[in-house]
């Protein structure tokens, strides 16, 4: 890992590089980000996360929970459109593969950012500065790498053929790939698109419900809510939480809206194997990328089938759930310990039936 950094980074001399993405610039955040998951250990090993139902109760760091939602997520969005029109190829200019890419992924963030958290939820806690800066760091990484790569950068990594080239005969297996798994990855990820927002629709209105009871003194001491209110919000929905009940999409696990949103970026880059490296008059070559070990199972499985290896959304979904996947244990954690095991019901954060996924 420290050869690769070091041998990206020394090859990237100016700032100005990564606005946007040159190719070389574009290889260095491939290879510092496909490390992410590292660092992610230590959300296994820590429950701070001053964010929604764990947020701190007082802190001087505490920001809107709203306003910083909404700051941290619209980031990607703005940097990928921020790069797609102040460089050439410009998006109008971009095949149309590449563009329905980039809107499936502006999507997404248009609901994240804007409906969710201002339309959707009935309130949103206190979100900590440094979550905030967390998140939009991450956005910021990932949405470069995804502007480059829709530009048509290509890393070439080594030991392998990732560009697609069999792709391109139209008498090859591998051509007719390309045209089927973008358009099944497309469904899926508007399939898991309208998962995540149903579930995530269907606590926001169950804590709506729960807080109704309360205010007017209707709930029962069977009631799984809880309410930790702060009149000085004006806002009766303030940290009133429930958990879901045994039924739906929350039958076997806590977290369907994380399945969901996995969902949603395998399909993203089942779409993303439409999007082939472009001829860029005047594009220097970057340097070759060493992978790390969980990048190599997808580099081998494109270079098998001859089709283009979408690596800034395979890194988009790796980094996604090692990011995820600690949260939802930890907030399973929580709710046992705010409701009972009896409650949970056995269920798993996003693994049916496992009490520690």
């Amino acid at each position: 890992m420290g050869a690769a950094l070091s041998t990206s980074w020394g090859t990237i001399p100016h700032i100005q590089d990564f606005f946007p993405p040159t190719p070389v610039a574009y290889t260095g955040l491939i290879t510092i980000f496909q490390y992410f998951p590292i660092f992610t250990v230590l959300q296994w090993l820590l429950s701070w996360h001053p964010a929604g139902k764990t947020s701190m109760k007082s802190s001087i760091l505490n920001l809107p929970g709203r306003v910083a939602w909404c700051a941290m997520e619209i980031i990607g969005p703005i940097n990928l459109i921020y790069n797609l029109s102040q460089a050439s190829p410009s998006f109008t200019e971009l095949p149309i593969q590449n563009q329905l890419v980039a809107a499936l992924y502006c999507t997404h963030y248009l609901n994240r950012a804007i409906v969710s958290p201002f339309f959707s939820a009935p309130s949103m806690s206190p979100i900590h500065l440094f979550i905030m800066v967390s998140a939009m760091t991450f956005n910021w990484f990932n949405s470069s790498c995804i502007s480059g790569w829709l530009r048509g950068f290509e890393s070439p990594i080594i030991g392998y053929e990732t560009s697609g080239t069999q792709a391109l005969d139209p008498y090859s297996f591998s051509f007719l790939l390309v045209q089927i798994l973008p358009f099944f990855g497309t469904i899926l990820f508007s399939l898991g698109m309208a998962g995540n927002i149903y579930s995530e629709t269907a606590l926001f209105r169950l804590r709506r419900e729960s807080a109704e009871q309360s205010a007017s003194k209707k709930s029962d001491e069977n009631s799984v809510s809880i309410t930790d209110s702060d009149k000085k919000t004006g806002n009766k929905f303030h940290k009133v939480y429930v958990i879901p009940p045994v039924e739906g999409v929350f039958q076997s696990i806590l977290y369907p809206h994380y399945v969901f949103e996995w969902l949603e970026w395998v399909g993203f880059a089942l779409a993303g194997t439409a999007v082939f490296p472009l001829a860029i008059a005047g594009k220097s070559t970057p340097p070759p990328l060493h992978p790390a070990p969980w990048i190599v199972p997808a580099a081998w499985t494109a270079h098998v089938l001859g089709i283009p290896l979408p690596l800034p959304a395979v890194l988009f979904v790796i980094n996604a759930v090692t990011n995820m996947l600690p949260h939802a244990r930890w907030g399973r954690k929580w709710y046992v310990e705010k409701f009972g095991e009896k409650v949970v019901a056995g269920r798993g954060a996003v693994v049916p039936g496992c009490a520690c996924m």
